[in-house]
């Protein structure tokens, strides 16, 4: 899929409806912006959450739970405080 749009005034840029339809986004929805070098990148916060999940898994043993490790460390803090 590709189109041309324009920038409006204060910068704004209206994402073509086709592209919203294919996203799921409706008018209010939040949107995540990335910069990847040169390029803009528009994502629902789904997607976001999914690509930080599938980087940090590369650095994290499958049977490790960084969950449980930060609600044991909280417990911790909590008795001594």
């Amino acid at each position: 899929m590709k189109t041309r749009t324009s920038l409006g005034k204060g910068g704004r840029l209206v994402i073509p409806a086709p592209y919203r339809k294919a996203l799921g986004l409706k008018a209010g929805d939040p949107v995540v912006v990335r910069l990847e070098g040169k390029e803009i990148r528009i994502l629902t916060p789904e997607q976001a959450l999914e690509r930080a999940q599938e980087i940090v898994s590369k650095y994290v043993a499958k049977d490790r739970s960084l969950v449980k490790e930060l609600i044991k460390e909280r417990r911790g803090e909590a008795k001594r405080e």
